[in-house]
């Protein structure tokens, strides 16, 4: 994919880091929803939010026609699940955590009194038996807080239920790959904030009703998605969210397809995908030049595509997925172009749209 100027300017890409660096674990985005809100109030005409965080841009909000744009703004992450007498802790997951990298990994201890500094401990490699190697597992991964006791690790304010996250930033690789924790899928977040940010500064007026959601809880089932879908009940829905690149070592295209980062934005085919809209979309990828690639979804996409695609009577939904490598890690990579060119993708989908369009096979 040739090289083409950047749609993103410093205080997107300000907004991107500040966005990006905030934990906001599954259950408990409040503050990240916080920061994504403020820096989307400048482009959007209302907002709304419901009772468990999900929040909502809205672009000509007494329009009768609805179409949605949507993320998810949650990350995984643990929760403090039993001290022991000694002051280790151990842990369950909140979503699709990977027990696999843990060990070694710093986080932070979601607390009321703040955040408490953590490690995941591990023995190390001289004391261990090659012949007889433990894997990380639940039942072996666990928490050291420098504490020597359950009770001064209660005195700290970590308690059973407290939420944990990973430590690490977002940075840049050779200038080409943003890295980091909960790319998956805050960068999907940053993207829509990105589309109403274009549609102000080009003076775009729409025929329809334009909402921009942040769903919450993605990672525990599409709950946040499942909620916000049932109270808009929107005509069309375009979900953003992450897709694996197979291009690294250990991938297998097989299973998984031939995705690569750099490639652009992915295109999924499945039930839970309106044909008519995916025609849409693909049409606005040709007339604007924007390469893109494909994917098969089999029953359903695992998104909140699906959320929306069989919510209430059914609403009109494709996906339009950001490749990625490594997800559920720490280090999370995706192409810093492959981003600008989902942004572009969705924006010109959205302008190809016409107020009230059927989207209907049989009429």
């Amino acid at each position: 994919m040739a090289k083409t100027k950047s749609i993103l300017n410093a205080n997107a890409t300000k907004f991107l880091y500040q966005y990006l660096n905030n934990p906001s674990p599954t259950g408990f985005e409040s503050e990240g929803q916080k920061i994504w809100l403020n820096y989307l109030k400048p482009y959007i005409d209302d907002y709304f939010v419901d009772t468990y965080g999900t929040v909502v841009g809205v672009i000509n909000p007494k329009a009768e026609y609805k179409v949605v744009i949507e993320a998810h703004a949650d990350e995984i992450s643990w929760f403090v699940h039993y001290i022991t007498k000694e002051g280790f802790v151990y842990l369950r997951r909140n979503g699709g955590s990977d027990h696999q990298i843990a060990p070694s990994k710093r986080v932070n201890i979601h607390t009321d009194k703040g955040i408490v500094k953590a490690v995941f401990g591990w023995p190390a490699i001289h004391v261990r038996d090659a012949a007889k190697e433990e894997t990380p597992t639940l039942k072996n991964i666990f928490l050291d807080l420098g504490c020597k006791s359950a009770k001064e690790v209660e005195a700290l304010g970590v308690q059973v239920g407290c939420v944990i996250t990973y430590e690490d930033e977002l940075m840049e690789l050779n200038n080409r790959y943003y890295v980091g924790r909960a790319l998956d899928n805050r960068i999907g977040g940053f993207m829509i904030a990105e589309v109403a940010r274009m549609l102000k500064e080009k003076k775009d007026k729409l025929p329809f009703g334009l909402y921009i959601v942040n769903s919450v809880q993605e990672e525990v089932g599409l709950n946040g998605a499942t909620m916000i879908a049932r109270k808009i009940n929107p005509n069309v829905a375009i979900v953003t969210d992450v897709c694996h690149d197979t291009q690294t070592p250990m991938m297998s295209k097989i299973a998984s397809g031939d995705l690569s980062c750099g490639g652009g934005p992915v295109l999924s085919t499945g039930p839970a995908v309106q044909n008519n809209l995916l025609k849409l979309i693909i049409d606005a990828a040709k007339k604007n030049k924007i390469t893109f690639q494909r994917q098969a979804a089999s029953r359903v996409t695992g998104t909140d595509t699906d959320a929306f695609a069989f919510a209430t009577d059914g609403i009109a939904s494709a996906l339009i997925s950001l490749p990625l490598r490594y997800m559920h890690t720490t280090v999370e990579s995706v192409d810093k172009q492959d981003v600008e060119e989902v942004i572009k993708l969705i924006y010109h989908s959205i302008k190809a749209i016409k107020n009230k369009q059927d989207f209907r096979y049989l009429k």
